[in-house]
């Protein structure tokens, strides 16, 4: 907790609240074509799955939209600007093979990015943890290229704002989805005080996260075989992984929820459940207990089966609520 700075701020009141839920109705309104996987549908999805009496406890927000100064701080101002341009006036544009736009993605991105940063101010006040229910995702958007059906990387963002605003001098990203997240390695992988873990299924999109890719030692990759379950997933965390966030310390813990890992999920291999989502979350809630007093941001990324997604989300989210109660 040394690493960082508490500053008085409007959030002061949030040190009352346990685990906020942020989102935002214009993550609604990225609508790319109707056979494309990352569709409105997925967030619905999340929305029903905690639209129930165990999840009354949430604190619900609607998400901000970040600042250009927020989002460049990974992105460069003309990948900002060449992204706003890309939007279309109606219908849905290709930005490459994978990735669509709509008349709101530009705004869905802007309040994606920005639920990562507001859930970042609310723990720094004093709420226990947060997770943003937001799209589009946002792991594979390098700074210059977005990809991998992300614009702009969210989690990256909310990491820098971590530094920049509160004086977390060491910030840790976990990573779950089936994908390896190329964009946040790409943005982190130079800086020793930045660490970047993963487990994700290889070979599989996007064709990086080899162990051998290890930044300045920051970097920590744990690929999967496609076909493992459960025991190859827990045992990649708690021999590599985990003790490498224990090693780094952080100041403060963002993860990168991805749901796509699970054994119903029709883009990947892999074969996990609910209960390894929730075995994770509490896995990471107690190094952050260790580190940082607790302090924990997600944010969902990939999960396409709408069951598993909604039902590996409640897993995910209810561990958090149990974390911060």
């Amino acid at each position: 907790m040394a690493g960082c700075l508490r500053l008085p701020s409007g959030f002061a009141t949030l040190s009352r609240v346990n685990t906020l839920l942020l989102t935002h109705p214009a993550c609604l309104d990225h609508v790319p074509p109707a056979a494309h996987p990352e569709s409105p549908a997925r967030l619905r999805a999340i929305l029903r799955a905690l639209d129930t009496e165990a999840f009354a406890g949430l604190t619900r927000i609607e998400a901000p939209r970040a600042s250009r100064a927020q989002i460049a701080r990974i992105h460069p101002p003309d990948a900002i600007d060449a992204i706003e341009a890309a939007m279309p006036a109606s219908g849905a544009r290709h930005i490459d093979a994978d990735t669509m736009v709509s008349p709101g993605s530009f705004e869905a991105a802007l309040r994606a990015a920005g639920a990562v940063v507001a859930g970042v101010d609310a723990v720094m006040n004093g709420a226990g943890n947060a997770f943003c229910a937001v799209r589009p995702p946002g792991h594979h958007a390098e700074p210059t290229t977005p990809m991998g059906f992300c614009l702009f990387n969210n989690v990256a963002i909310g990491a820098l704002h971590a530094r920049a605003a509160w004086g977390c001098r060491r910030v840790a990203v976990v990573d779950f989805d089936v994908h390896h997240g190329n964009g946040t390695q790409a943005a982190f992988a130079a800086d020793p005080d930045l660490f970047y873990g993963s487990t994700h299924q290889s070979p599989l999109y996007p064709g990086t996260g080899a162990a051998r890719e290890v930044g300045v030692g920051n970097i920590v990759n744990a690929p999967l075989p496609p076909g493992a379950g459960s025991t190859e997933f827990r045992l990649a965390m708690e021999r590599r992984v985990l003790p490498a966030l224990d090693a780094f310390a952080p100041d403060f813990l963002l993860i990168s929820a991805g749901f796509d890992g699970h054994r119903a999920d029709p883009l990947a291999n892999l074969c996990l459940d609910e209960a390894d989502y929730s075995w994770i979350t509490q896995r990471l809630a107690e190094a952050a207990a260790r580190h940082c007093g607790g302090r924990i941001v997600s944010t969902l990324e990939g999960g396409y089966d709408l069951g598993a997604l909604g039902l590996s989300v409640a897993a995910h989210v209810a561990a958090l609520m149990d974390a911060a109660a």
